[in-house]
């Protein structure tokens, strides 16, 4: 069974959060909200937190920014991953993705198929690595990110979550580099 060994130290991550939105600004961003606090109260430390228009220039360019820094670890974005002509989310990331995360996208609709049945097919999360930075990309309402956090991202972003999660695999992302 999975469980947390408390004989091992917490490693905390620096986690960047950003937002796609046409319509909210950063201040009225709950989602994003949810998911700073979230990762806050689990011990991680936010790296930077940011809110772009749903553009695959825009998305596309601020994660980048973000894959290209060593102090960010880890990237999770909200909104944008439905089939409205401005979700672009996925088109704007999967590019940039050396590895998908397909088990991410799996269980995320698992989850949440559990709190709002069939409406998940609606939601294309997905998730990848790209130059040794893990990648999540959710749905923007607060219930998807709450979701998101407390049934995958807390435990597999926790070093001491077995029999294994994220964080102990960091290090090794970048090996075919070497």
């Amino acid at each position: 069974m999975p469980k947390i060994d408390d004989k091992r130290p917490f490693i905390p991550v620096n986690i960047a959060i950003l937002t796609m939105s046409d319509t909210r600004s950063l201040e009225e961003d709950t989602s994003g909200g949810l998911l700073a606090r979230l990762a806050g109260e689990a011990g991680h430390e936010i790296a930077d937190r940011k809110l772009v228009k749903d553009d695959v220039t825009a998305i596309r360019a601020q994660v980048q920014a973000w894959i290209d820094d060593p102090q960010t670890d880890v990237v999770i974005t909200t909104g944008g991953t439905g089939f409205t002509g401005k979700d672009v989310t996925p088109e704007a990331l999967r590019p940039l993705f050396e590895k998908e995360i397909e088990g991410f996208s799996v269980l995320f609709h698992q989850l949440s198929y559990e709190k709002v049945g069939t409406s998940t097919i609606q939601s294309r999360a997905c998730a990848g690595v790209a130059s040794g930075t893990y990648i999540f990309c959710v749905p923007g309402s607060p219930g998807a990110c709450r979701d998101a956090w407390e049934g995958i991202l807390k435990w597999q972003l926790d070093n001491r979550h077995r029999p294994c999660n994220f964080v102990e695999i960091m290090p090794r992302l970048e090996e075919h580099k070497l």
